[in-house]
């Protein structure tokens, strides 16, 4: 018997997208969780604005990107959709302007220079949502603060009036199990939440760990092409 995991993907958006959420649910409740807790983001990299607008009337409201120029354009393209977007790629410090432009939330803060060009770029009394993204590799070039300075950089962020920390986010190592990397994440969101307690977001969990992720306890899940099928060719 297939299981729901090796089955083929469905054909056609509004299919994939209620078998991602399917699995979602099933994921949460094998966990002990309830799937309303849970966020799912769907990522459109290198996918049209047209496509957004369709995942928008199936009632998607949070949209992922990892590239600058695609969320300001995509953002202002649909600026009359009630979306929620969120930043997921690297930050660099001379793209902080363009981004909090458009971001409602930045999951890839990495570095103190990355909160500090975000804070500056306020230019209102708008709150910033952003989280701590975390390295659970040994590769030191990964995007990511490595655990050990997480609490140091969540201090950081947490003296940028302008910013309100949420929690962490991070990817799975390839060379190791999922639920054991989202333990020790695990881990580290705790430590962060000693020292604010209201940072309770973990943004982990793609398409091939969103189960591990939600047992560990996955708040926000980020699913591209599973949703969103293969991404157009680009030349």
């Amino acid at each position: 018997m297939t299981s729901p995991v090796d089955a083929p993907a469905p054909s056609g958006l509004a299919a994939r997208l209620s078998a991602i959420d399917e699995r979602i649910a099933a994921a949460a409740q094998s966990a002990g969780r309830d799937p309303e807790e849970i966020t799912r983001i769907v990522v459109t990299k290198f996918h049209p604005a047209s496509l957004v607008q369709e995942l928008h009337g199936l009632g998607v409201r949070d949209v992922g990107e990892n590239r600058q120029q695609e969320l300001s354009a995509k953002e202002g393209e649909l600026e009359a959709l009630d979306l929620r977007w969120h930043f997921i790629g690297q930050g660099q410090t001379n793209k902080a302007a363009a981004i909090r432009r458009s971001a409602d939330v930045v999951h890839s803060v990495d570095r103190d220079r990355f909160a500090d060009a975000l804070h500056k770029a306020a230019d209102d009394d708008d709150l910033l949502d952003v989280l701590v993204q975390i390295n659970l590799t040994d590769d030191q070039g990964r995007g990511g603060v490595v655990p050990a300075d997480a609490v140091a950089l969540a201090e950081h962020v947490l003296d940028l009036p302008s910013l309100r920390l949420r929690g962490v986010m991070a990817v799975a190592p390839l060379d190791e199990e999922p639920a054991s990397a989202f333990a020790r994440l695990r881990d580290v969101a705790d430590a962060i939440r000693g020292v604010e307690p209201s940072a309770s977001w973990i943004s982990a969990g793609m398409t091939g760990d969103f189960v591990e992720a939600i047992a560990a306890g996955a708040t926000h899940l980020r699913i591209g092409s599973a949703i969103t099928g293969p991404r157009p060719d680009r030349g």
